[in-house]
């Protein structure tokens, strides 16, 4: 998921409990640097996020603050143009948000720091303790995957999996999705198109978003993997939408931009996220990852929800993450001791439990992921359905010499084109092929 969309997904989070086990208020305190640390006039160290405001709260950076005497901790918003000119000037924030997938561009430029030496001395993050999905923050100097660690995720999502209102099944009279086995996406659309109610030119009621202001690179990736195919080749200087996985996948969003059964950048929702439209009974299904359910949480919220695995196109089933956002560490930060000090308190301290008990997404320790919310029906359901999930994730491919910003803009392009009927869907992958490969020619250029 694209740093916007990770913006606004989060904008709900609650900090939750600070309860935490002694090993996880470690994290306040362990010292375990393994980079030049640099300090303030007076002793104290200001230690500079590039973050959401609510990814850390006040609060939060009270308690760190007190726990940690000599430094103080200056968030700014996130920003992706403000951050490349201080990365470019060679005075970066210490520490950044960003996607583990999507990081390879980064990493190639040398513009993080490994953290593999910090890790390896930290009382209170293991490499061992880390799920999969930080494997995207590694790089091994041609590609992600494998190699040093460059990144941390705080939380992440299988995001094609399916969030749906039952009562707009019953409605409709739509049997419920499988718990278990996962919807064609052929047969996604068809149902869709059933759960969908237009009253002459105006729809009433979506029959399924698909997020599509977020982009649908990752989604449209994990369809070409699911039917066995690759988009890009093998060093990942070229991408190929000629291919009849490509097409397939191509061709399933033009069908679905012409049912008319959900949002798209032709006909988009106001704010730009599903959110409001599902809670207000207008849309039957989203395509989101767990961390949606968090949504729900509250008392009066609305409980007639269901979790579904990620729909199918082809034999091979593939959930990926479309991000997995975490915190990375420029290599020209300033403050890396005391960065690594706040990396620790917020990928295993107070701030890690809550998230990992708020359900706003999985969480990136494997110890806490037994704290995942299950107090109501909806979560015990939706728990259940991600933990099933799990052993169909597969990392999407990122390479070093494209933007995923680009991938997302030129797809589009190419999309409403076809669905316009100005182009045929032949013409439309051929053109978005020659276009994202020049792209990729002069970033591999750049970088050599």
């Amino acid at each position: 998921m694209t740093d916007r969309a990770m913006k606004l997904r989060r904008g709900a989070l609650v900090a939750g409990s600070l309860l935490a086990t002694s090993a996880l208020l470690a994290g306040c305190t362990g010292g375990s640097g393994g980079g030049n640390g640099a300090s303030n006039s007076g002793g104290v160290t200001t230690v500079t996020l590039m973050a959401a405001p609510q990814d850390l709260s006040k609060e939060q950076i009270a308690e760190f603050e007190k726990e940690n005497p000599g430094i103080k901790v200056n968030v700014i918003a996130t920003d992706p143009t403000r951050l490349n000119t201080m990365l470019a000037s060679g005075n970066p924030p210490d520490l950044a948000v960003g996607g583990a997938v999507g990081s390879a561009n980064i990493n190639a430029r040398g513009l993080a720091t490994d953290l593999t030496p910090y890790l390896q001395k930290s009382k209170v993050l293991k490499e061992s303790d880390l799920q999969p999905v930080n494997d995207s923050f590694r790089w091994d100097g041609k590609k992600s995957g494998k190699g040093p660690l460059y990144g941390i995720v705080k939380d992440w999502s299988q995001d094609n999996t399916l969030w749906y209102n039952t009562a707009l099944f019953d409605k409709a009279g739509v049997p419920y999705l499988s718990d278990t086995q996962a919807t064609s996406y052929d047969d996604l659309l068809e149902i869709a198109k059933k759960l969908t109610v237009a009253d002459g030119g105006t729809t009433q009621t979506y029959g399924l978003g698909l997020e599509w202001a977020w982009g649908t690179y990752a989604p449209m990736s994990a369809m070409i993997m699911q039917q066995g195919g690759h988009l890009f080749n093998d060093d990942l200087t070229k991408v190929d939408f000629t291919t009849p996985e490509a097409r397939r996948a191509f061709q399933w969003y033009v069908d679905f931009g012409k049912a008319g059964v959900g949002p798209t950048s032709l006909n988009p929702l106001a704010d730009g996220s599903d959110f409001s439209t599902f809670a207000a009974n207008r849309m039957a299904i989203t395509q989101d990852g767990y961390w949606f359910g968090g949504n729900f949480a509250a008392a009066d919220a609305m409980k007639t929800v269901r979790f579904a695995p990620a729909p199918v196109m082809g034999n091979t089933r593939v959930a990926p993450t479309y991000s997995g956002q975490g915190w990375w560490m420029p290599e020209k930060a300033k403050h890396k001791d005391a960065a690594w000090k706040l990396m620790e308190y917020y990928m295993a301290g107070p701030p890690a439990l809550a998230r990992a008990t708020s359900g706003w997404g999985l969480p990136s320790l494997k110890s806490l992921a037994g704290k995942m919310p299950q107090e109501q029906p909806y979560q015990k359901q939706a728990y259940t359905v991600a933990n099933d999930e799990l052993k169909h994730a597969k990392p999407l491919p990122d390479s070093p010499y494209i933007s995923t910003d680009l991938l997302i803009t030129s797809i589009d392009k190419y999309l409403q084109s076809a669905i316009k009927g100005e182009m045929t869907v032949d013409d439309a992958t051929k053109a978005l092929t020659g276009e994202l490969n020049k792209a990729l020619a002069q970033g591999k250029d750049q970088i050599g």
